[in-house]
C-alpha cells in the first residue's frame, strides 16, 4: 500500500529568528538554506520581505532548489487596498515560490490587536489569498491563535479556515500560537476542522510552551493534518516551536507513522541529521543538548554497569532505535558506577581493542573510580578520559611537557585613574628539548594561562591554530574558599569538532590548567601530529 505524503515545512529563519539572541546574517540565513534544502525539507521559510534588510536582500532572488522556498507575511491590513497596503506588495514582488500570510483566528484577538471587525478580518484573508493565487503563487495562511480561537468562538475559528480554502489555499496551517493545548484537544480540533477544510489541506504550526510541541503535531496528523511546521533544534520564541530534529526521525522510524507516511526525507539525509543538527548549533555558537533526543551526544549513552553488559549482547535492550539511523553514535560511559562492560565498550568506541581479560583494565577502572571520587566526572569529560586511558595503556605520546607556571592578578588605577585588574601568565614548556618561556596577558588568570600556553608551541604551534576554548565551566564540590574546585573546559576546532575536558584540584586555577593542558594533547592526538624529539608513547605505572 502506497504511502500518504507528510510535507515538512522549516521556519527556522523566521519564527526561529525570534529566539532571544539569536540574529541571522545574510550569509548564515543563506547556508542554513543550503542545509534545509539538502536534507529534504518541503518548504523552507526564508523570512519577511520587507521587514528589514537581510530578509529584503534574501528574496532578491530565489535560494532553493528543490524545496519551495517562501516567504512570510500579513494579510492586508483592514482599510487599505490591496494596492496600497506595502507589506502585500513586498510580499508579492519577493522572488518566492509560496507565500505563507498569518491571519488572526481568535476573535478576540481581531478586535483587541487588529482593532477590526470579524468581517472586515475575513475579507481581508479571501482578497491577501486571492491576490498572490493571481499572482501565480502558492498559498499558506497560518490561522494564528486558532486553537484559542476555536476553543472561545469555534464558529468564528472555522470561517477563517474556511475562507483560505475556498479562496485558493493550499495550505490552512493551525497555529497552537501561545503554546498550551493538550495534545488530545489538538487532535480532537483538527479533526472538527477537517470537515470543513480536508485534512490534506490542514497545517499545524506547534509551540512549545508545555513542552508538548511535537506531541501536538503527531496528535494533528492523527487528527487529519498532512503538513508540520517547525524548526532546526527547535529554536523560536519563548519555550520554542516544534523541533524538526526529533519529529524527522519519529516520523521516519517508527512503524506507526512510517508505515504509512512519506516525509520526502531519505535514508541517507536521515544519517545526516545529527551532524545538521550540530553544525546548525555550531553557527548559533551554543553548545548542542546533549541530551536531546536522537541527536544529543546522549541520546544513546549509558552509564550503569548492568545495562553496559545488556547492550553488549544487544543492543535493542537499551535502545529504541538504532543511532546509525541518525547519524549518532553509542557511548557507554565510564564513571564509578562503570563495570568492565562499561570500560571495555567505551574502549573500542575510541578505537582501543582491549579483551575483557586484561589485567591492565583493572588498574584502569580503579583509577577511574578514585578519580570520579575525587571530584572528577568522566561522563562529562570524554577528551580527558581518552588521553588517561591511552596513557594508562601507553598509546599516547608525551608532546610537551609544562616545566612550571605562574599566574597574577594586578589590582590598580590604570592612566586615567580607573580601577581595573590586568592577569599575567608566566608558563614553562619543553617542547622536543627546546625550553620556552612564554607571557601573556589575559581577562583573567585562566585566560592569560591559556594565551600563555598557545603563544608559543614550537614545533606544534601550526596544529593548534584553529583551536578555539567555546566554553568553560567551574562547579564548588563542596563549599567554602577551600572546597575542590572541578573545571569542565569544551573546546573546538575548524573541522567541526567537539570535545571535554576536566580538571580537579582545591585550587582553581591548578584545575583550569590541567583542562587546558588536556584540551590541546587531545588536539594533536586527535589530529594524528607526529611527536618531535622522540616523545613515545608512555605506559603509567600501576595503581
Amino acid at each position: 500500500m502506497s504511502r500518504e505524503r507528510l510535507y515538512l515545512y522549516d521556519t527556522t529563519l523566521r519564527d526561529g529568528a525570534q529566539t532571544p539572541g539569536i540574529d541571522f546574517s545574510l550569509p548564515e540565513k543563506l547556508l542554513v538554506i543550503e542545509l534545509l534544502d539538502q536534507l529534504g525539507i518541503a518548504y523552507v521559510e526564508g523570512g519577511y520581505p520587507g521587514a528589514n534588510p537581510t530578509d529584503t536582500e534574501l528574496f532578491g532572488r530565489k535560494r532553493t532548489r528543490k524545496a519551495a522556498f517562501t516567504a512570510f507575511g500579513m494579510v492586508k491590513r483592514a482599510g487599505v487596498s490591496l494596492s496600497n497596503d506595502p507589506g502585500l506588495r513586498a510580499l508579492l514582488a519577493a522572488e518566492a515560490d509560496a507565500i505563507c500570510f498569518v491571519a488572526k483566528a481568535w476573535d478576540y484577538h481581531v478586535r483587541v490587536a487588529l482593532g477590526t471587525t470579524e468581517a472586515e478580518n475575513l475579507e481581508a484573508v479571501r482578497q491577501s489569498v486571492t491576490a498572490a493565487r493571481e499572482a501565480g503563487r502558492e498559498v499558506l495562511v497560518d490561522c494564528e491563535h486558532f486553537f484559542d480561537g476555536w476553543k472561545a468562538n469555534r464558529d468564528y475559528a472555522l470561517s477563517i479556515a474556511a475562507a483560505a480554502f475556498e479562496s485558493g489555499a493550499r495550505w490552512v496551517v493551525l497555529c497552537d500560537t501561545n503554546g498550551g493545548t493538550m495534545p488530545e484537544e489538538i487532535e480532537a480540533i483538527v479533526r472538527d476542522v477537517a470537515m470543513v477544510v480536508p485534512g490534506d489541506r490542514l497545517g499545524i504550526h506547534a509551540h512549545n510552551d508545555t513542552g508538548q510541541a511535537v506531541a501536538n503535531s503527531l496528535a494533528a496528523v492523527r487528527g487529519g493534518a498532512r503538513q508540520i511546521q517547525g524548526t532546526l533544534n527547535g529554536i523560536g520564541e519563548r519555550c520554542g516551536n516544534a523541533n524538526l530534529t526529533t519529529l524527522i526521525p519519529t516520523l521516519a522510524l517508527k512503524p506507526a507513522y512510517a508505515d504509512r507516511y512519506d516525509t520526502g526525507i531519505d535514508a541517507d539525509a536521515l544519517a545526516g541529521l545529527t551532524a545538521l543538527s550540530r553544525r546548525f548549533d555550531e553557527l548559533l555558537n551554543r553548545a548542542p543538548d546533549r541530551q536531546a533526543p536522537y541527536v544529543g551526544a546522549s541520546a544513546f549513552a549509558t552509564k550503569a554497569g548492568i545495562h553496559a553488559s545488556a547492550l553488549a549482547k544487544d543492543t535493542r535492550t537499551y535502545e529504541h532505535v538504532s543511532p546509525d539511523a541518525v547519524g549518532n553514535s553509542r557511548r557507554v560511559f565510564v564513571s564509578d558506577q562503570a563495570g568492565k562492560s562499561n570500560l571495555v565498550a567505551e574502549l573500542a568506541r575510541i578505537g582501543l581493542a582491549v579483551p575483557k581479560d586484561d589485567p591492565r583494565l583493572d588498574g584502569l577502572l580503579a583509577e577511574v573510580k578514585r578519580r570520579e571520587a575525587g571530584g572528577y566526572a568522566y561522563e562529562s569529560a570524554d577528551a580527558s578520559f581518552e588521553l588517561l586511558a591511552r596513557r594508562r595503556l601507553g598509546t599516547v605520546p608525551t608532546y610537551f611537557e609544562v616545566e612550571g607556571f605562574q599566574a597574577t592578578v594586578e589590582h590598580r588605577r590604570n592612566a586615567i585613574g580607573k580601577e581595573v585588574s590586568v592577569s599575567q601568565a608566566v608558563v614553562k614548556v619543553i617542547v622536543g628539548g627546546e625550553r620556552l618561556l612564554n607571557v601573556a596577558e589575559g581577562n583573567g588568570p585562566v585566560n592569560a594561562l591559556d594565551r600563555a600556553l598557545r603563544k608559543d608551541l614550537g614545533a606544534y604551534q601550526d596544529a593548534i591554530t584553529d583551536l578555539e576554548l567555546v566554553d568553560y565551566k567551574v562547579r564548588i564540590l563542596d563549599g567554602g574558599t577551600e572546597a575542590v574546585t572541578r573545571v569542565l573546559i569544551e573546546s573546538a576546532d575548524a573541522s567541526g569538532a567537539r570535545w571535554f575536558t576536566i580538571g580537579v584540584s582545591a585550587n582553581v586555577v591548578d584545575a583550569s590548567f590541567e583542562a587546558l593542558l588536556d584540551s590541546i594533547a587531545f588536539k594533536l592526538m586527535k589530529d594524528g601530529v607526529k611527536p618531535v624529539g622522540g616523545s613515545a608513547p608512555r605506559q603509567m605505572a600501576p595503581a
